[in-house]
């Protein structure tokens, strides 16, 4: 695909906006034409809220979605210019919205730093992917099959 080229790889959103600011602004888009996720931006009541250290804040971003593409999930990622510049982060690493969850996309933010962070109404605070999953049919076995790795893990190859 060259840059001139528009996306094909598009799935259909429904997006019901809980609050009219949301909706009036059009505070839901990508950053640029080739973004990979969406921006997703704070809207708690306050003006502002602060983290401070090692805690956490659940952020309402303001809309809830329908995924109408079977098969597909949307997946809530840190932003990495928050996470590398100032370590705010999604909380549980990646959030999950299942494609039957209806309610307010929420954000849960970690502060990461060393210090007291502010996050402002309307921020943008995380990106939202839309991915494919699979789903597992669970076979209970005694043995699983060998490998050359085996049971090896945490590091078992060397730091080189």
């Amino acid at each position: 695909m060259n840059g001139s080229k528009a996306m094909d790889n598009i799935i259909k959103v429904r997006v019901k906006y809980l609050r009219d600011t949301v909706k009036s602004e059009n505070f839901l888009e990508y950053a640029t034409r080739f973004s990979a996720g969406m921006d997703l931006r704070a809207f708690m009541e306050h003006e502002e809220v602060l983290i401070d250290p090692g805690s956490r804040y659940a952020f309402p971003a303001g809309i809830s979605i329908e995924i109408t593409t079977p098969g597909v999930a949307g997946y809530i990622f840190s932003r990495s210019g928050l996470g590398t510049k100032q370590g705010l982060v999604v909380s549980q690493g990646v959030g999950v919205i299942d494609p039957d969850y209806r309610g307010e996309i929420i954000v849960s933010l970690l502060n990461n730093s060393p210090e007291k962070r502010i996050i402002t109404k309307f921020q943008r605070i995380a990106q939202l992917i839309f991915m494919p999953f699979f789903r597992a049919e669970i076979i209970t076995v005694d043995e699983l099959s060998h490998t050359a790795r085996g049971a090896g893990g945490f590091g078992h190859t060397g730091i080189l």
